[in-house]
């Protein structure tokens, strides 16, 4: 079902077409814009609010600029529909997020508009001052834009990039869209240092004054434009008590106004365009402008999923049986079960807590679980100083943002041998938010390092456990448990009865447990794909087929004990993970039959070396040949018995 768009937007296929529309209509585009999101986001999912609090920025930005000759970069990408649907993908934007459709987030190889792939935050001022220098460089006439919220500018990129910018003297725009909130609400000395601007009416009357002031004053031999900026500086400085943070960082700054006021942005754009060098413009939004459940409720409305557009009614699947608990939720009530017994236990989330459900904890006890904002590498860090202090600290992080934090890990956790505790969620392939979220690589980037010790629940029993046992004193060293994005497997794991249906029972360090005997062919599982096996297993019966099955729980240190006995007794073996099949899980165990001089049948079924797009996992882990079907086929195969296509 395809949504319509109004009577001008309608007729808007690309920024050319858009710059023929009139000032005085501008905002009936964007009323259309913001409509035709609601439409279509209602009925297809996708992110919400946040494209709701660009729509003014997203229609002045492409009015005045030269898109996509100049170019824009937007940050995280969550807000960037309106710009997607401005851009000529407005009749199939329907199929955004869906497998094989449109991106959720810019993509360079989807239109020459996106010109920085995004899904991660805080990259666009560092993108868009490489591209505003190569410009410089070979004397275009460019203008660069970034794009970026308060939330992704908490985090060290962001500052680092426009460090540099200060000083580079490449002509770039940041846009600072202000609007108190990522996913959840923003955190730390910076949100208030920006709010302290905001609501200054002293500040922006007498900055409003200056500016005013200057365009009267007679610029020429007496009095020069560097003497101007040096009273506008002063000026400034004297009303905020101090310097302005941005302008002490060499970027010219303007603002703040309001982000929602198409005639203003329109101006300020059109002056702005025409002063060189880096600059900043702090505009102040409404993330869900325009649906007023999505304004007061900014957090539930990021992503919703499908929703009734008229009462505001989220839909959600009804079930007549219990069922079970996403893997996030299990994790979460479950710190707080170790906190209460473990005065220790602490948590740390870099701007995740709804997503990771440490929400739960910051509720309950708010001084030992904190949200850090976007700073994954100050997160570990932080983690790994109080680890330094008999902290048992719980990092919880998704699995493709620890990437970001890689050298933390290494040096500041791993070389000290500091026992901190990586939770690492949507691990595996994520869905929909695609190849920037898949959590590919972390089995093979973490089991490389000296003394990190790799585990992966089947099942929340197993998640538990393995959580418990993290935390005791016994455990000496860094451990790593991930897990994937969503519903667990048993169902009467349930909030009401966890603690006591499930106690906590230790799992030794290195130890994977056998599920089934078998003949022939062994599969090795770690982590929640050994569902997927299982299911395989019960689909081969009928065949005559009776595969052995190891949930190993542990990619390091291996179950070498299990190890030899898998070798001792079968000749085809078949590894599972959801990672890379690149130095993962499997590699390490045809590492362990080549030291020991094992010969053996091995096929490694995983995440391919190639990057997998967005879908439902579901439809992904079909496409990648490692869903319960292709199991059996695999162990079909192996057997010699023939495969049907």
């Amino acid at each position: 079902m395809n949504s319509k768009p109004g009577e001008l937007l309608s007729k808007i296929n690309s920024p050319d077409d858009l710059k023929k529309i009139s000032r005085e209509d501008l905002h009936k585009v964007c009323d259309e814009l913001r409509q035709y999101i609601i439409d279509v986001v209602s009925v297809h999912g996708g992110h919400f609010a946040a494209s709701l609090g660009v729509v003014e920025l997203t229609v002045a930005l492409h009015y005045i600029y030269n898109t996509p000759y100049d170019q824009l970069v937007w940050d995280v990408g969550h807000q960037a529909y309106g710009h997607k649907i401005l851009t000529g993908r407005r009749d199939n934007f329907y199929t955004n997020r869906k497998y094989q459709g449109l991106s959720g987030f810019p993509k360079r190889s989807e239109s020459v508009y996106d010109t920085f792939g995004v899904g991660h935050s805080s990259t666009s001022i560092s993108a868009a001052l490489g591209m505003a220098i190569a410009s410089k460089l070979k004397g275009e006439d460019r203008k660069s834009v970034a794009v970026i919220g308060d939330g992704s500018m908490t985090a060290g990129i962001a500052f680092e990039a426009m460090n540099h910018a200060g000083v580079a003297d490449a002509d770039m725009l940041i846009v600072l869209n202000d609007n108190g909130i990522g996913i959840d609400p923003n955190v730390g000395a910076l949100k208030e240092y920006l709010t302290d601007i905001t609501t200054s009416p002293t500040y922006n009357k007498v900055k409003d004054d200056v500016w005013n002031l200057l365009g009267k004053l007679p610029v020429g031999k007496q009095f020069t434009r560097a003497m101007g900026q040096k009273l506008t500086d002063g000026l400034k400085g004297m009303v905020n008590g101090h310097a302005n943070l941005f302008e002490a960082l060499k970027l010219r700054y303007f603002g703040p106004i309001d982000g929602h006021n198409i005639s203003k942005l329109v101006d300020t754009l059109q002056d702005l365009k025409k002063i060189p060098g880096p600059k900043i413009l702090h505009i102040v939004t409404v993330k869900g402008k325009g649906y007023s459940l999505a304004e007061k409720d900014q957090t539930k409305w990021h992503a919703p999923g499908l929703f009734d557009k008229v009462t505001g009614e989220i839909q959600k699947k009804t079930f007549d049986l219990p069922q079970p608990q996403k893997y996030q939720d299990v994790f979460g009530r479950t710190m707080i079960e170790l906190a209460e017994s473990n005065e220790k236990v602490m948590g740390i989330t870099p701007a995740m807590p709804s997503g990771s459900s440490l929400k739960y904890m910051m509720a309950k006890m708010p001084h030992r679980a904190f949200d850090v904002g976007i700073c994954e590498q100050h997160a570990v860090t932080l983690s790994a100083g109080l680890a330094t202090q008999g902290m048992k600290v719980f990092c919880n992080i998704y699995s493709s943002f620890m990437q970001r934090a890689y050298d933390m890990v290494v040096h500041d956790v791993a070389i000290q041998n500091l026992p901190v505790i990586f939770c690492l969620d949507r691990a595996g392939l994520v869905g929909e938010d695609g190849p920037t979220h898949h959590g590919c690589y972390d089995i093979a980037y973490m089991r490389c390092i000296p003394n990190m010790i790799v585990s992966a629940p089947m099942n929340e029993k197993e998640l538990r456990n393995l959580m418990y046992t993290a935390q005791l004193a016994s455990t000496k060293h860094p451990i790593v448990i991930r897990y994937p994005r969503g519903e667990g497997v048993i169902a009467d794991c349930q909030p009401d009865n966890m603690a006591e249906k499930y106690p906590f029972e230790v799992i030794q360090i290195g130890k994977g447990r056998k599920i089934k005997d078998g003949k022939e062919i062994a599969i090795l599982s770690f982590g929640h794909p050994g569902n997927f096996a299982a299911a395989a297993i019960r689909d081969v019966k009928n065949d005559g087929i009776t595969p052995a099955h190891y949930d190993m729980r542990f990619a390091k240190p291996l179950d070498e004990e299990l190890l030899h006995e898998v070798f001792s007794q079968y000749n085809k073996i078949i590894t599972i993970e959801d990672g890379t099949v690149v130095g993962g899980f499997g590699s390490a165990v045809l590492e362990f039959m080549s030291e020991h001089g094992y010969k053996a049948d091995v096929k490694i079924m995983g995440i391919p070396d190639r990057l997998v797009e967005h879908g439902t996992p579901k439809q992904l882990y079909d496409e990648i040949g490692m869903d319960a079907n292709h199991i059996a086929d695999a162990l079909r195969s192996m057997v010699g018995v023939k495969v049907l296509q």
